[in-house]
């Protein structure tokens, strides 16, 4: 895309694999045709600077998407800063009316944009782009225009004004991002699928008891997670009332920043009991005393020294959800997460400890979960029975 030669580009792949502990390794060469020399020194830079590993995993994706969109829909790369028409034609190309796309094919993304987006793996979606989407694109060109040193033009009136009438014009209905909740029914039959000694089982059970355990992490969260994140704690009562109780396994796992912390809030969650003793099992298979704690497992059963991808995640959920007769559509990573809180309203956990352990800032956002359950359990829908 930026007209590079292949010595560039693989000059590039191999600056990219430097920062292969934050990006997904499997896309670098991919990355490396997208993106300008300017650009991967910004990259570093942020990374240098300590960047969340989430955001700058976010920014990269998107400034590929934008170098690509930019190249395909005006002949040329991504200009810094961005001219207010070139922010106005992202809009146009990304929010549109379906009606009026009917009546006029020139309304939207141009049919050369869209296949060669396509081509490259970079547009996936049927129909104008979730808003969300496109302002998350616009927040990220915006923070690397600004990194560059020089400033946009991302308040221009027009610009919110053009925003405000596409999404008005491109209504999308939000979907969930799993359909369905991997509660504690669903995840025991997805781990009679995992009850193996292949170390593609082991890998699996430790990932989706670790997932879930820690209170529903992130597929990101998850993926990025080392050895080095982990820390012994003493054994546990397993009724902390009861000083005879027996002794559960503790670990402390390091999250650092993640989605909803800040620059100096690095975020910690506790692994108790059955999820530990699982997760080590894996280890000491695996024999991985450094680095990704869940890695790719080839079709021979060697595993890769790198790190899983988030996709990847999904797609092991996927997968043991067809082992399991589950439907693989209804469920995505998401639903460890709005399972674990699900699982813990239904068993009467109160709702600010289930937030200690799945970390979520928002109250309203984590009660809608326990809203769900209640209103099953409680006694207001059973006056007619």
């Amino acid at each position: 895309m930026s007209g590079a030669s292949p010595t560039s580009i693989e000059r590039r792949a191999e600056e990219l694999d430097s920062l292969d502990a934050i990006l997904p390794f499997d896309r670098r060469d991919h990355l490396a045709a997208l993106l300008t020399e300017e650009d991967v020194a910004t990259l570093k830079h942020l990374a240098k600077e300590g960047m969340g590993d989430n955001t700058l995993r976010a920014l990269t994706s998107d400034l590929g998407y934008l170098e690509a969109w930019a190249a395909l829909a005006t002949g040329s790369p991504l200009p810094w800063p961005a001219p207010e028409s070139l922010l106005l034609k992202f809009v146009a190309h990304h929010l549109w009316d379906p009606v009026e796309r009917a009546d006029n094919p020139d309304h939207g993304m141009p049919a050369k944009v869209d296949v060669g987006l396509r081509a490259q793996r970079l547009l996936r979606v049927d129909g104008p782009h979730a808003p969300d989407t496109v302002r998350r694109r616009l927040t990220s060109w915006s923070i690397l225009t600004r990194w560059r040193g020089q400033t946009g033009a991302f308040s221009a009136p027009s610009l919110k004004s053009a925003l405000r009438l596409a999404v008005r014009a491109a209504p999308r209905q939000r979907r969930r991002k799993s359909k369905k909740a991997v509660t504690g029914d669903v995840l025991a039959k997805l781990l009679s699928t995992c009850a193996g000694d292949r170390l593609v089982d082991l890998r699996d059970r430790a990932l989706l008891l670790t997932a879930f355990a820690s209170g529903g992490r992130r597929r990101s969260e998850i993926a990025s997670l080392r050895i080095e994140d982990l820390i012994d704690e003493e054994p546990v009562r397993q009724n902390p009332a009861d000083k005879d109780s027996s002794l559960l396994p503790c670990l402390t796992i390091n999250l650092g920043r993640t989605k909803t912390t800040t620059a100096d809030d690095d975020a910690h969650v506790v692994l108790i009991g059955r999820p530990v003793m699982v997760l080590k099992q894996w280890l000491t298979a695996a024999r991985i005393d450094s680095g990704p704690l869940f890695r790719r497992i080839d079709q021979w059963g060697n595993i890769d020294r790198r790190a899983l991808t988030p996709q990847s995640v999904t797609l092991i959920l996927k997968g043991r959800c067809k082992q399991a007769g589950l439907d693989p559509e209804a469920f995505s990573a998401h639903g460890l997460r709005s399972g674990y809180l699900t699982e813990a309203a239904n068993r009467g956990i109160p709702l600010p400890e289930a937030m200690q352990q799945s970390l979520h800032k928002s109250v309203t956002q984590a009660a809608s979960y326990y809203n769900n359950a209640e209103r099953k359990n409680g006694r207001a829908a059973r006056l007619v029975i």
